[in-house]
């Protein structure tokens, strides 16, 4: 009988043992902070120095395509020595430190890695950052950013600033698909765009069909701060230079005029793109959109009475199997609001978007 107890108690605590980590994590507190927080911990001269001016250069830079400045990201600088166990919940925790600094806040920065890591940070100036989940608290992202000298540490920033905060858009941006989705999309609108198109969006609640044509469709989600819209056009696809920025805009001009008033009784008051702002011109560049080459565009709208205007984001991609060419574009008019985090939204509901190879027409 004792051999039955002790064999009994041994199961138990190796199922202990091999659950423990995942047990630790669902423990942990849930992360707190606003989108678009990130809590930046280094030590107080070097943030008051050269570095930390080209920290704040990568995480407050301006977000393009808005209609006023709005910081991608909104900074929480701490002393790393102070105590922290609240603001070291925060969604997006940053750690900066360079190992030819001996003040105190190093010190707290570095005695959590082993002597073989900081050995390699000092002789590899190419070993800038890593990357940890759930440290704190859970749905938590932590980088850290470090080199073996200051100055090496402030050329990888210059040089890789725009992968830096790729890594935490694309991380807020998941989290925005979890909370808008987390509830029934609007399945009327993509079963229809499966069925009769054979592309699919996800389209949270709230968002409702506003137009639908032979080659367009235009999705609205209507509220006291904002107007969201989601508009997807289509047509053959014949030669690469339908890609070209020039191209689409003239495509996004030609469809607004057609379809987009900014009152449906007054065909002459259609949407239009704004390209008289010198200093915010329409953005373009190339990306991978759900493993497909695509030309992302960012900038301006307005009527072309200049009554109303705002901010929009939009990928052109190609069907290959179809031989079609989408355009999907978000715009908001959301005057005098801050409007990141609405676009942000936005974005992310164009980046459920899916083609033929990928879609069930059933």
């Amino acid at each position: 009988m004792n051999r039955i107890l002790l064999f009994f108690f041994l199961i138990i605590f190796v199922i202990a043992c091999n659950t423990s980590g995942k047990k630790s994590e669902e423990y942990l507190p849930k992360s707190t902070g606003k989108p678009g927080d990130i809590l930046v911990l280094m030590d107080s001269a070097q943030w008051h120095g050269p570095l930390g001016e080209e920290v704040r250069k990568v995480f407050e830079a301006e977000v393009p395509g808005l209609p006023r400045e709005e910081p991608m990201f909104n900074i929480i600088w701490v002393h790393p020595s102070k105590g922290l166990k609240l603001l070291t919940q925060i969604r997006n925790m940053v750690y900066v430190f360079t190992l030819d600094q001996h003040s105190s806040g190093t010190r707290a920065l570095t005695h959590q890695f082993t002597p073989e890591t900081l050995e390699r940070i000092k002789s590899d100036s190419s070993f800038y950052f890593s990357t940890a989940q759930n440290e704190f608290s859970r749905g938590q992202e932590v980088m850290y950013l470090f080199g073996g000298r200051e100055e090496h540490l402030i050329y990888n920033l210059q040089q890789n600033g725009q992968k830096i905060i790729d890594y935490f858009n694309i991380v807020e941006r998941k989290r925005v698909e979890r909370a808008l989705f987390a509830t029934k999309t609007t399945v009327g609108v993509a079963s229809f765009l499966r069925k009769e198109q054979q592309c699919d969006i996800r389209v949270p609640i709230g968002y409702r069909l506003a137009q639908k044509e032979n080659d367009f469709v235009w999705l609205r989600n209507i509220e006291a701060n904002a107007d969201r819209d989601v508009f997807i056009t289509w047509k053959p696809y014949e030669s690469e230079y339908q890609l070209l920025p020039d191209s689409l805009i003239a495509w996004r001009n030609s469809t607004a005029k057609k379809y987009l008033y900014e009152d449906p009784e007054n065909p002459n008051s259609y949407l239009t793109t704004e390209t008289t702002v010198p200093w915010n011109p329409v953005r373009a560049k190339q990306i991978n959109f759900n493993n497909h080459f695509a030309m992302e565009l960012r900038g301006l709208w307005k009527t072309n009475n200049h009554t109303m205007g705002g901010p929009f984001v939009s990928y052109a991609v190609i069907d290959q199997p179809r031989n079609l060419i989408y355009y999907i574009e978000g715009f908001a008019y959301s005057p005098g609001k801050a409007q990141r985090e609405i676009m942000r939204e936005l974005d992310t509901i164009l980046w459920t978007f899916r083609m033929s190879d990928t879609v069930s027409s059933k």
